[in-house]
Protein backbone atom coordinates (compact mmCIF):
# COMPACT_ATOMS: atom_id res chain seq x y z
CA UNK A 1 0.00 0.00 0.00
CA UNK A 2 1.60 3.58 -1.19
CA UNK A 3 1.68 6.25 1.37
CA UNK A 4 -0.50 9.35 -0.25
CA UNK A 5 2.00 11.76 0.69
CA UNK A 6 3.98 11.10 -2.21
CA UNK A 7 1.96 12.21 -4.34
CA UNK A 8 1.03 15.72 -2.24
CA UNK A 9 1.58 19.28 -3.18
CA UNK A 10 2.20 20.41 0.48
CA UNK A 11 0.44 23.58 1.69
CA UNK A 12 3.91 26.00 2.05
CA UNK A 13 4.34 25.18 -2.05
CA UNK A 14 0.27 25.75 -2.84
CA UNK A 15 -1.92 28.85 -2.98
CA UNK A 16 -5.15 28.84 -0.50
CA UNK A 17 -7.21 31.38 0.88
CA UNK A 18 -7.74 32.26 4.33
CA UNK A 19 -11.72 32.30 5.19
CA UNK A 20 -11.76 35.97 6.03
CA UNK A 21 -10.69 37.19 3.34
CA UNK A 22 -13.06 38.95 0.62
CA UNK A 23 -14.14 37.41 -2.51
CA UNK A 24 -12.52 39.71 -4.97
CA UNK A 25 -9.41 39.18 -3.05
CA UNK A 26 -10.00 35.15 -3.74
CA UNK A 27 -11.24 36.14 -7.34
CA UNK A 28 -8.21 37.74 -7.93
CA UNK A 29 -5.59 34.70 -6.21
CA UNK A 30 -6.85 32.43 -8.50
CA UNK A 31 -7.03 34.85 -12.04
CA UNK A 32 -3.00 35.46 -10.92
CA UNK A 33 -2.30 32.00 -10.79
CA UNK A 34 -4.93 30.40 -13.19
CA UNK A 35 -6.74 28.30 -10.93
CA UNK A 36 -10.62 27.74 -11.60
CA UNK A 37 -10.51 26.03 -7.82
CA UNK A 38 -8.86 27.00 -4.73
CA UNK A 39 -8.81 25.42 -1.19
CA UNK A 40 -9.81 28.00 2.15
CA UNK A 41 -8.76 27.10 5.44
CA UNK A 42 -9.35 29.15 8.72
CA UNK A 43 -6.46 30.96 10.75
CA UNK A 44 -5.83 28.09 12.39
CA UNK A 45 -5.50 25.94 9.67
CA UNK A 46 -8.27 24.02 9.29
CA UNK A 47 -9.82 23.11 6.10
CA UNK A 48 -13.33 24.75 5.51
CA UNK A 49 -13.97 24.22 2.05
CA UNK A 50 -13.02 24.53 -1.29
CA UNK A 51 -14.73 27.45 -3.61
CA UNK A 52 -14.39 27.60 -7.40
CA UNK A 53 -15.33 29.86 -10.58
CA UNK A 54 -18.67 28.30 -10.97
CA UNK A 55 -19.24 29.34 -7.02
CA UNK A 56 -18.44 32.91 -7.87
CA UNK A 57 -20.48 32.85 -11.08
CA UNK A 58 -23.07 31.77 -10.29
CA UNK A 59 -23.08 34.16 -6.71
CA UNK A 60 -22.98 36.98 -8.82
CA UNK A 61 -25.37 36.28 -11.57
CA UNK A 62 -28.10 35.72 -8.59
CA UNK A 63 -27.07 39.36 -7.24
CA UNK A 64 -26.79 40.73 -11.08
CA UNK A 65 -23.29 41.76 -10.46
CA UNK A 66 -21.50 42.65 -13.54
CA UNK A 67 -18.25 44.02 -11.82
CA UNK A 68 -15.45 42.15 -9.79
CA UNK A 69 -14.89 45.54 -7.48
CA UNK A 70 -18.55 44.92 -6.21
CA UNK A 71 -17.11 41.15 -5.00
CA UNK A 72 -15.01 43.29 -2.44
CA UNK A 73 -17.87 43.92 -0.15
CA UNK A 74 -18.34 40.15 0.07
CA UNK A 75 -16.87 37.50 3.03
CA UNK A 76 -15.62 34.81 0.99
CA UNK A 77 -17.99 33.02 3.47
CA UNK A 78 -20.75 34.31 1.81
CA UNK A 79 -20.01 32.71 -0.96
CA UNK A 80 -21.98 29.08 -0.84
CA UNK A 81 -19.61 26.54 -2.50
CA UNK A 82 -21.97 24.15 -5.12
CA UNK A 83 -19.36 20.85 -5.03
CA UNK A 84 -18.28 19.63 -1.36
CA UNK A 85 -14.93 19.01 -1.69
CA UNK A 86 -14.49 16.34 0.97
CA UNK A 87 -10.63 16.71 2.56
CA UNK A 88 -8.79 13.11 2.94
CA UNK A 89 -6.61 12.30 5.81
CA UNK A 90 -3.30 11.64 5.70
CA UNK A 91 -3.74 8.06 6.36
CA UNK A 92 -6.16 7.50 3.20
CA UNK A 93 -5.25 5.49 0.61
CA UNK A 94 -4.68 6.01 -3.06
CA UNK A 95 -8.12 3.84 -3.57
CA UNK A 96 -9.86 7.02 -1.54
CA UNK A 97 -8.01 9.51 -3.52
CA UNK A 98 -9.13 8.13 -6.99
CA UNK A 99 -12.86 8.00 -5.87
CA UNK A 100 -12.87 11.49 -4.75
CA UNK A 101 -11.35 12.30 -7.96
CA UNK A 102 -13.46 11.36 -10.29
CA UNK A 103 -15.69 14.40 -9.06
CA UNK A 104 -12.61 17.17 -8.35
CA UNK A 105 -9.67 18.49 -9.71
CA UNK A 106 -7.76 17.62 -6.99
CA UNK A 107 -8.41 16.68 -3.07
CA UNK A 108 -7.50 18.87 0.23
CA UNK A 109 -5.51 16.47 3.09
CA UNK A 110 -5.71 17.17 6.26
CA UNK A 111 -3.57 15.80 9.47
CA UNK A 112 -4.83 13.75 12.34
CA UNK A 113 -5.89 16.78 14.17
CA UNK A 114 -7.64 18.23 11.00
CA UNK A 115 -4.64 20.82 9.51
CA UNK A 116 -5.19 21.20 6.22
CA UNK A 117 -1.24 19.95 4.91
CA UNK A 118 -1.81 19.89 1.08
CA UNK A 119 -3.45 18.69 -1.79
CA UNK A 120 -3.55 15.76 -4.80
CA UNK A 121 -4.18 16.82 -8.13
CA UNK A 122 -6.20 14.57 -10.63
CA UNK A 123 -3.07 15.01 -12.48
CA UNK A 124 -1.02 13.47 -10.19
CA UNK A 125 -3.37 10.31 -9.37
CA UNK A 126 -3.44 9.52 -12.62
CA UNK A 127 -0.10 9.70 -13.50
CA UNK A 128 0.39 7.39 -10.56
CA UNK A 129 -2.07 4.95 -11.89
CA UNK A 130 -0.66 5.40 -15.25
CA UNK A 131 3.21 4.21 -13.95
CA UNK A 132 1.13 1.33 -11.78
CA UNK A 133 -0.55 -0.10 -14.92
CA UNK A 134 2.51 0.21 -16.99
CA UNK A 135 4.87 -1.22 -14.37
CA UNK A 136 2.47 -4.27 -14.43
CA UNK A 137 2.64 -4.44 -18.35
CA UNK A 138 6.33 -4.36 -17.66
CA UNK A 139 6.64 -7.83 -15.07
CA UNK A 140 4.18 -9.64 -17.39
CA UNK A 141 6.13 -8.83 -20.30
CA UNK A 142 9.36 -10.25 -18.85
CA UNK A 143 7.63 -13.36 -17.11
CA UNK A 144 6.44 -13.92 -20.71
CA UNK A 145 9.82 -14.00 -22.29
CA UNK A 146 11.17 -15.79 -19.18
CA UNK A 147 8.64 -18.72 -19.97
CA UNK A 148 9.40 -18.32 -23.98
CA UNK A 149 13.29 -19.21 -22.85
CA UNK A 150 12.01 -21.98 -20.88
Amino acid sequence: MMNILKLLHPKACIEYIYDDCTARQTLEKMKNHGYSAVPVINREGRFVKTVSEGDFLRFMVERGMYDIREMENYPLEKIPAKVKMRPVNVSATVEELILLSMDQNFVPVIDDRGIFIGIVTRKDILSYCYDTIMAEKHTENEEDLQQADI
